[in-house]
């Protein structure tokens, strides 16, 4: 069972920026896929970014804005996000996958408003 705690969310003005962080529970980067998802109320959880041993992929409406990445040291997930924009509005969820079995954090709020 992998436990994963996200961290980092909160109020933001559009422009602005915000790390969000994902502590893991033991070492799985090297054979998880690490991601960030995001739900607005009414929506479905989207994709935002993902981390494997081959590299990194983003969801269209973020790239250029969010990097995501890992430090195996701290067991630690994150997800800079940069120029935010109000459409960013929306918790956001770490996850880990490994066939068959996929885990998620309770998830983070994030808030993008002036």
């Amino acid at each position: 069972q992998v436990q994963l705690v996200e961290s980092g969310g909160g109020l933001v003005q559009p422009g602005g920026s915000l790390r969000l962080s994902c502590a893991a529970s033991g070492s799985i980067f090297s054979t998880y896929a690490m991601g960030w998802y995001r739900q607005a109320p009414g929506e479905q959880r989207d994709l935002v970014a993902i981390i494997t041993s081959a590299g990194t992929n983003y969801a269209d409406s973020v790239k250029g804005r969010f990097t995501i990445s890992n430090d195996n040291a701290k067991n630690t997930l994150y997800l800079q996000m940069n120029s935010l924009k109000p459409e960013d509005t929306a918790v956001y969820y770490c996850s880990a996958e490994r066939f068959p079995n996929k885990y998620w954090g309770h998830g983070t709020q994030v808030t993008v408003s002036s």
